[in-house]
């Protein structure tokens, strides 16, 4: 458009299979500009997997999207959140009221609900990280005043009735999909599988295109549990996967062994630049997102993604820490 302003986007469905639809439900953001929900039959309703992002007029876009596919908020028989990222969990606490469903969800999902009860705390929490991590401190002033007070899209935090763990199995008329915990992209993330079919419901662990994110500072070590969640969903027979972003694909595999690549690349060149003269994590980035020019989000993005890679090759004995503050990194040299 002439001012610079996106095109309002709109919320649709489209059928994948019978019984299953995809909602694709429109974000705020740049880079991503849409989310994926699902709702898959069960017996008078649907079991509806993820939510979209809470903010002015999502839930009228849901209801939009529900509405293409002939159904109701009321249909909505169980809530099941892959993760707890905003765009996936945002609307969980107006689809529950609306539905008087259950939400089931993995009990790992701290890393949003607290931050949630507390959104100014969270960001006090990641500008003191960027500011070690060496972002100049006017940058951050920036930051601080533009994000402060916005929130986190979420409508209220709900909390869920029943851990989304292995063992439990969600059932509907498509077939019976078992859980399987899958985390590095979040500490609370899951895949749904279901076997007969070789239907996955993969949320943000694999995505049509490959596209690396990270939850940094929750658990040890963010990029090597991403490489083992890659095993587990390897070791399943996928056949159809419907991710949280972009369009079902049939090659599970091939995207499996992409994102392996994909992150040996992207690590690989935070130790090059670590192969020097030591640097700190936020003088990383330009070299792992092949960008000198760097818009806000993208800086952290690619700071918590760098910051996951410097703890894994931490751990491995790539690299050590060198005294003093901000923090910096060098290679090793073994």
């Amino acid at each position: 458009m002439p001012d610079g302003r996106r095109k309002r986007e709109l919320a649709r469905a489209d059928r994948i299979l019978p019984g299953v639809w995809r909602l694709r439900l429109p974000l705020p953001w740049p880079v991503v500009p849409h989310v994926n929900a699902y709702a898959i039959a069960a017996g008078s309703g649907v079991v509806l997997v993820d939510t979209g992002l809470a903010g002015p007029g999502a839930l009228g876009q849901l209801e939009r999207a529900l509405d293409q596919a002939h159904l109701r908020l009321e249909h909505v028989r169980l809530l099941v959140c892959t993760h707890a990222h905003a765009d996936h969990y945002g609307l969980a606490g107006p689809i529950v009221d609306a539905a008087g469903c259950e939400l089931w969800m993995h009990p790992e999902h701290a890393h949003t609900t607290r931050a949630a009860a507390d959104p100014d705390r969270m960001l006090e929490r990641r500008i003191e990280v960027a500011l070690h991590s060496g972002v100049p401190r006017a940058a951050l002033d920036q930051y601080r005043e533009a994000r402060r007070g916005q929130g986190m899209g979420i409508e209220r935090v709900v909390l869920p009735d029943r851990d989304l763990v292995p063992g439990v199995e969600v059932e509907t008329d498509v077939g019976v999909f078992g859980v399987h915990e899958t985390p590095g992209h979040a500490p609370s993330h899951v895949v749904l599988h279901e076997p007969e079919s070789g239907l996955l419901l993969s949320g943000d662990h694999l995505l049509g295109r490959v596209s690396l994110y990270y939850d940094y500072g929750y658990t040890p070590d963010p990029a090597g549990e991403f490489l083992n969640s890659l095993e587990v969903v390897d070791a399943l027979d996928a056949r159809l996967c419907l991710s949280g972003h972009g369009r079902p694909f049939r090659d599970v595999r091939a995207h499996v062994e992409g994102n392996r690549r994909q992150v040996a690349e992207r690590m690989g060149r935070v130790r090059a630049a670590l192969a020097g003269e030591p640097r700190t994590p936020f003088e990383t980035v330009p070299g792992l997102m092949g960008l000198d020019d760097l818009n806000p989000m993208m800086i952290n993005w690619g700071l918590s993604e760098a910051l996951c890679y410097i703890r894994h090759l931490e751990l491995q004995g790539d690299i050590e820490r060198v005294d003093g503050e901000p923090e910096r990194w060098v290679a090793t040299s073994r």
